[in-house]
């Protein structure tokens, strides 16, 4: 699979649901979240652990400002416990995210509300494909959202929650 997705510091999920609701948009669902991830020589492996979202999930993505387009392999896993041991014995966890996500689709964009703990509101926008041809229209997509939704230059995120999860602790 791939797709083209942004994430970006956003408070205003109260106005984003409005016009997601205008757009007919169909809502997916809150999802309580758990994202372990794993100490990986390549890419990012996460083991999402959810009410509605159980998969291993495996992707490569640049850590650019923007718009970015992913490559991503996803397993779906009835026991994500076992999994999660298993993982954490052959390849050590790295860090662990929990968030709610509330979770929208129109057509094949997603976009997710997320309140991620300890570092705030977010929302992301993934315009998902299944051929690296569609990506400039993808791309395109997810652009129309971003002026829809009026988002600012400064609020767009360049790494995954894993990486400012990383940073805060570091910090502390």
């Amino acid at each position: 699979m791939i797709d083209v997705e942004i994430k970006v510091r956003y408070e205003h999920h109260t106005r984003v649901k409005k016009i997601l609701e205008k757009k007919g948009a169909i809502f997916g669902g809150v999802d309580n979240q758990i994202d372990i991830y794993f100490k990986s020589p390549t890419g990012r492996l996460k083991l999402r652990k959810g009410n509605i979202e159980n998969a291993l999930v495996f992707y490569s993505r640049d850590n650019i400002k923007g718009i970015k387009p992913s490559e991503y392999y996803l397993y779906k896993s009835q026991e994500p416990e076992m999994l999660e041991e298993i993982l954490k014995m052959a390849l050590g966890e790295l860090v662990t995210v929990e968030k709610k996500r509330e979770m929208y689709f129109i057509d094949n964009v997603k976009f997710n509300l997320d309140e991620v703990k300890d570092l705030g509101k977010f929302i992301e926008i993934e315009a998902i494909g299944t051929d690296s041809n569609e990506i400039d229209k993808l791309d395109h997509v997810v652009r129309e959202y971003v002026k829809l939704f009026d988002i600012q230059e400064k609020d767009i995120q360049s790494h995954s929650y894993s990486d400012l999860m990383l940073e805060k602790l570091k910090k502390n």
